[in-house]
């Protein structure tokens, strides 16, 4: 677990250093805003479409040998930029191509690096583990975001890719070396021979529907995604606006993001039985702390409220990621994960829209104490529903709907 957790922040550290130079390489191609938001919509796209059957690849083959031979493959995408940028031969069709391909690659590359990092560790230990791969996250995003303006202005953007390839060459080296806790072996071979006794992508998409801490989960997550962590936007636009700030202030407040983010996944590593109960309670205290972060009157009072914002989020985020990895069988791990990378990429797409529009309508003040509201009100409102249910409550599957289920579990 030592040397996957190393491995993984490098890794991470890589890839962040290429997100943070991408976008900007966009714009010098092509010179176009609208491009860059295609670039990063068609990299996404994938998930939305064949997550699912990523998952199931998963679930079917060898997690050692997916997981390497899909870092291999990403490295080869990032070595392939490099060698394009170096000799100026990138351009907006090759762009688009190499997008994709990354996004093809990474339906599988997620769900099996997560559930090979949980296989390190006996069972008792997975939220814990979840919990170190939050912080080492957190840390090589913070590192990459670093390096990437020292790497570029030294050695230039070729070398950005060309490191992040690099990162994953690593990752795949140090991958033969892993050996998964005995009961993991034993789970992930027992899940694999389940899984080809006629266990289908249908299967995977049957058993998210018709579980209701998982359709609970994903309710929660989806309100918390839309109206409250994009604060890439919404905490820009208040620094830059009513706080009068500049780039310098918004940074600061990225930072203590970062740090909040780091003391969260910390404190959720300690989390030993995370449920949705606690992914939701601590969601909602999110979503109270946005509204008076919304208030702010000053930088130093929004710094002070940011800190707790992240902290919470980061634990809430951390809890919920284990029990999405742990409720499932084991043979249904991969497809579940890739149900799970289809519906969060429709979030992910639709939050920033959702927002940008809120800002218009009432400013940045309104739309992070509206979205914080709609967080704590949407929870609350699962709770009282899941309070007041009657005992012989029809569960999702026999005819229940599934969104009033996700409702009342919530909580």
């Amino acid at each position: 677990m030592r040397w996957w957790s190393v491995a993984n922040f490098v890794s991470n550290a890589g890839t962040w250093m290429q997100l943070t130079v991408q976008n900007l390489l966009v714009l010098q191609i092509t010179g176009s805003a609208a491009a860059t938001g295609l670039s990063m919509s068609v990299q996404a796209a994938p998930a939305l479409l064949i997550s699912v059957f990523g998952g199931a690849a998963v679930d079917r083959w060898p997690r050692k040998a997916t997981a390497a031979v899909s870092q291999a493959l990403l490295g080869t995408v990032a070595f392939v930029t490099a060698l394009l940028v170096a000799l100026d031969r990138l351009d907006v069709t090759s762009l688009m191509v190499l997008a994709a391909v990354t996004g093809v690659i990474a339906t599988v590359d997620g769900p099996a690096c997560s559930l090979l990092g949980n296989d390190l560790v006996p069972s008792e230990d997975v939220p814990s583990a979840i919990g170190v791969g939050a912080l080492v996250h957190q840390a090589g995003r913070l590192t990459g975001a670093a390096l990437a303006g020292v790497t570029v202005g030294f050695l230039g953007t070729a070398a950005a890719y060309a490191a992040n390839g690099l990162s994953f060459l690593f990752v795949t080296a140090v991958i033969p070396f892993l050996r998964p806790a005995r009961t993991a072996a034993v789970r992930a071979a027992r899940g694999r021979r389940d899984a080809d006794d006629g266990m289908s992508v249908r299967e995977g998409l049957v058993f998210f529907v018709r579980r209701p801490r998982l359709l609970a989960l994903a309710g929660v997550t989806a309100v918390s995604a839309v109206f409250g962590r994009n604060y890439q936007l919404t905490l820009a636009v208040l620094v830059t606006g009513p706080l009068a700030g500049g780039a310098g202030s918004f940074g600061t407040v990225s930072t203590v993001l970062a740090v909040g983010g780091i003391i969260g996944a910390v404190l959720g590593a300690r989390l030993r039985r995370p449920s949705v109960r606690v992914v939701g309670a601590l969601a909602a205290a999110g979503g109270l702390l946005q509204v008076v972060a919304g208030l702010s009157p000053s930088l130093a009072v929004l710094l002070v409220m940011v800190l707790p914002m992240a902290v919470v989020e980061s634990v809430s985020d951390t809890a919920g990621t284990a029990v999405l990895q742990t409720d499932p069988p084991a043979h249904l791990r991969g497809r579940v994960l890739g149900v799970w990378g289809s519906v969060g990429t429709v979030w992910s797409l639709g939050g920033p829209p959702v927002l940008g529009l809120l800002m218009e309508l009432a400013g940045a003040r309104g739309a992070l104490m509206a979205g914080g509201l709609i967080i704590a009100g949407t929870i609350g409102a699962g709770h009282v529903l899941r309070a007041h249910r009657p005992a012989g409550a029809v569960p999702v599957g026999a005819g229940a709907s599934p969104t009033r289920a996700a409702l009342e579990t919530a909580a």
